[in-house]
Order: structure tokens, then C-alpha cells, then sequence
């Protein structure tokens, strides 16, 4: 091969191919970053260095301010609930799902988020849904009290449709070595507190759509009289998932905390059984509390037995708390003043690492 050959520019008599003509817009991907600037600014924390545009977000984590830190790192997306906001055409809710998928499983080992990347894969890039999207991550970070630090657009063309977009991100956060929660520190004696989830949440949704919008045949657009809200049916649907985390933070500031456990895929079952040493059983008392209407649609409509729902969806638990007894007095007041809907939801007994459903839901 002939190492000083020249590459000679094509000079056909038809014009070359473009980026843009196989469907991806450099332009518009650079409109996009300028118009979620101002959003992402608003998650600036004093750590942050530089601004959006690098090729790596930098934070100075304050290594006084440790004795022995540990990175703690998640990483999430939201799934197929992205199908209901595109349907709808509402894109700044996702954005504040995602994060809370991501900041709340970082909470649970005790970490304070920091900062989070976030990725946006679209079909077709539009800057102004792209800034909703991102806007509403935006939102999430300043609820969760870390730095958007950067990201990426991915424009697929012929991979995704031009109306279509995936969204994933990854946090990290910090927790001192001797502070970290978990099973280890959980007792029998403890009591488990929940926090009220804000609906759904982020999870389920293939099979909610299959029960309600599949076989069911219902509409988005329609005022559901079971839902008991003069919202549509999709506007319930999108309702974002609530993020604990600086709930939780407050918690271990002013209670002494053994454990959480973020109810997620899996629902109260399969999360609470995480927070367990092999010795103790968790026992959580269905008559404690009425879960949100949607669930009963659900169930009915899809006519989806009692223990698929409790595997599949949050049943109106969004977090799991478990407190040493002198302590729950205290904790369920730091929650009420910070208007957190909480309760004492059952307790920690002898056993094998198992969670036990005991009774039947409150009305």
C-alpha cells in the first residue's frame, strides 16, 4: 500500500451524501444543548466545575468534608412508560421519573446524591422536546439536591422512529464507610415505616398497557369515573414518580436508620426482602393503608390476580423505612414535617429473610 497516496475529493456530476440526508442534524442537536442550558444551570452545586459542553462533566468532591467516603453509583432508565408521553405528546414528567429511578436506589445505602448523567437517544432530533425532556430532568436533580452535570443526544434515524426517544441515566453519590445502610444493621424489634408513592411510579407499564389500552380498549384522553380525578386517563398514567431522596437524607440526619428499601419492579415483596439479614422477617399489614385507585382499575379491568399485582407494582409504597421502635415517633414527624405521607406499615420478627403480606388492604 502506498503510504503517500492522496485521497482525492469526489467529483461527480451528483452532489455527495450528508450527514443530514441520513437523518441526522448536527444543527439541531446543537439548538437542543443551547436550550436546556438554562434548566441544567439550576442544578449547579458549589462542587461542579465548568459548564455543559466538555467531553467529561467534572465535580471536586470536598475530601475534608470525609473521613472515609464511599462512591455509591446507580444506573436507570424509565421503560416503556416513555410510550404513554409520546402518545400524549407530554414530555417534561419522564425526565423527573428517570431521576427518581436513579438518586432513590442511590439513597437507600444512605448516599447523598451528587451528580448525575443523563442519556437521550431519539429518533429524530426536535430542540424543543428535547428541552422538555431534559427540563423535566432538570426538575428531578433540583428535588434530588445533585448536579445534572452532562449527558448525550443520540440521534438514530431508521432505528427509531423521528417521534420516538429512549431516555437512561447514571448517578453517583457519597456515603461515609461507617454509615452505610443496609442489612447488616437491621434488628428484629425494628419497625417498618412506608412512604406513599405518588401512583404507579415507573413500573408495570408494559402490563398496563396490555390491560388498559390493549385489551381493555381504553382511551388516554378519556375522564375515568373509577380514577376519582377529573384527570384523563393518561395524565394519571404520567403522574411522576416521587423522589425521596432528600426525604430520606432528613431521616438519617435526625433518626437513627438501619435500612430502605426503594419499592420498585418486584413491588413490596421483592424490594423489602432485600433490606433483610438472613435471621429476621419482615411483616407488612395490608390494612395499614388503601392503595391509589389506579391499582383497583387495574386488577379489575385486567382482572390480574392479587399476587401478580403485588410483584409487579408499588401498590401505593414508594419507600421503605425501617427504624429502630424508639425512634419511629421521631421519624414519622420529620417525614409529616416535610409532608411525606408515612405510616407504620408492620415490623421486623425472627425468621429467614423473608417478607410476609399479612390481611387485606384498607379502604
Amino acid at each position: 500500500m502506498d503510504g503517500n497516496r492522496k485521497v482525492t475529493p469526489w467529483r461527480g456530476g451528483r452532489r455527495g451524501s450528508s450527514y443530514a440526508e441520513a437523518g441526522v442534524s448536527i444543527q439541531a442537536g446543537d439548538r437542543a444543548v443551547e436550550l436546556l442550558k438554562p434548566a441544567i444551570r439550576k442544578t449547579r452545586r458549589p462542587e461542579v466545575v465548568g459548564g455543559i459542553g466538555g467531553f467529561a462533566g467534572l465535580f471536586a468532591l470536598d475530601v475534608e468534608k470525609y473521613r472515609k467516603p464511599l462512591l455509591a453509583s446507580s444506573t436507570d432508565g424509565v421503560g416503556t412508560k416513555l410510550v404513554i408521553a409520546q402518545q400524549m405528546g407530554i414530555h417534561d414528567t419522564v425526565g423527573i421519573d428517570l431521576v427518581a429511578m436513579v438518586v432513590d436506589d442511590l439513597v437507600v445505602c444512605g448516599a447523598e446524591p451528587l451528580f448525575l448523567l443523563d442519556y437521550i437517544a431519539c429518533g429524530s432530533v426536535v430542540p424543543e422536546r428535547i428541552a422538555e425532556i431534559a427540563g423535566g430532568i432538570a426538575d428531578g436533580c433540583r428535588y434530588a439536591g445533585c448536579a445534572l452535570v452532562g449527558g448525550e443526544i443520540a440521534e438514530h434515524p431508521g432505528v427509531l422512529k423521528n417521534d420516538e426517544y429512549d431516555i437512561s441515566a447514571t448517578g453517583v453519590g457519597v456515603v461515609e464507610s461507617d454509615a452505610l445502610l443496609g442489612p447488616e444493621r437491621v434488628e428484629v424489634g425494628d419497625v417498618v415505616i412506608a412512604m406513599r408513592s405518588s401512583g404507579l411510579h415507573s413500573n408495570g407499564y408494559s402490563l398496563v398497557r396490555h390491560v388498559l389500552l390493549g385489551a381493555g380498549r381504553m382511551r388516554l384522553d378519556t375522564v375515568v369515573d373509577e380514577i376519582g380525578s377529573q384527570r384523563t386517563l393518561g395524565e394519571e398514567l404520567l403522574t411522576p414518580t416521587k423522589v425521596y431522596a432528600k426525604d430520606c437524607l432528613a431521616l438519617i440526619a435526625e433518626c437513627e436508620v438501619h435500612a430502605f428499601a426503594h419499592i420498585t419492579g418486584g413491588g413490596l415483596p421483592g424490594n423489602v426482602v432485600r433490606a433483610l439479614p438472613g435471621n429476621a422477617d419482615a411483616t407488612i399489614d395490608r390494612g395499614t393503608w388503601a392503595p391509589h385507585a389506579i391499582f383497583d382499575l387495574i386488577a379489575e379491568r385486567g382482572r390480574v390476580d392479587p399476587e401478580e399485582m403485588e410483584r409487579t407494582f408499588n401498590m401505593g409504597v414508594g419507600m421503605i423505612a425501617i427504624i429502630p421502635a424508639h425512634d419511629v415517633d421521631r421519624a414519622l414527624a420529620v417525614l409529616a414535617a416535610r409532608h411525606v405521607d408515612a405510616w407504620t406499615i408492620g415490623e421486623i420478627v425472627a425468621g429467614e429473610g423473608e417478607v410476609r403480606m399479612m390481611g387485606e388492604y384498607g379502604k
